[in-house]
């Protein structure tokens, strides 16, 4: 199955209760369709006494059967806690964009999605640029009436 196509059969469900485990998940979701693997991060540190961090991924067979999973599952009690059920998002890269220890502008291809300074825009920063200043500094001055004047 290719990457995308297992994004568009793979879902995200938040709000888990702590007592749920990857198999409850799956016997939950079942109706919906085969289910190809249930997933339940485990948290950051390892000291932490949690069995999860309260979110999962459910990994359909086929994506018609996540999209019903969705419609059918969003915002229902499930051990006593309400569920966020929505399609699951593709993982970002930590050195993309916010969060990364590199400039957002300095990463490859940034310029090129974003655009960099049009034509347009440099010829009108041009042409202000000429406007605001004279060629030379000295030639807007009447230099017979500079200095200070020395009456005698």
């Amino acid at each position: 199955m290719s990457d995308a196509a297992r994004m568009n059969s793979t879902i995200y469900v938040g709000g888990l209760e702590n007592a749920v485990t990857e198999k409850l998940l799956a016997n939950a979701f079942l109706p919906f369709g085969e289910i190809v693997d249930v997933t339940l991060p485990k948290p950051d540190l390892p000291s932490s006494k949690e069995q999860h961090r309260g979110f999962g991924y459910i990994e359909f067979e086929v994506a018609g059967d996540a999209k019903e999973a969705i419609d059918n599952m969003d915002q229902s009690e499930f051990f006593g806690r309400v569920l966020k059920v929505a399609a699951a998002k593709p993982q970002k890269d930590p050195n993309d964009g916010l969060g990364s220890k590199t400039a957002v502008w300095e990463t490859e291809g940034w310029i090129a999605r974003h655009g960099g300074v049009s034509e347009e825009d440099r010829q009108a920063a041009q042409q202000t640029q000429r406007a605001s200043s004279p060629a030379d500094a000295m030639a807007s001055l009447d230099t017979d009436v500079a200095g200070p004047r020395l009456e005698q």
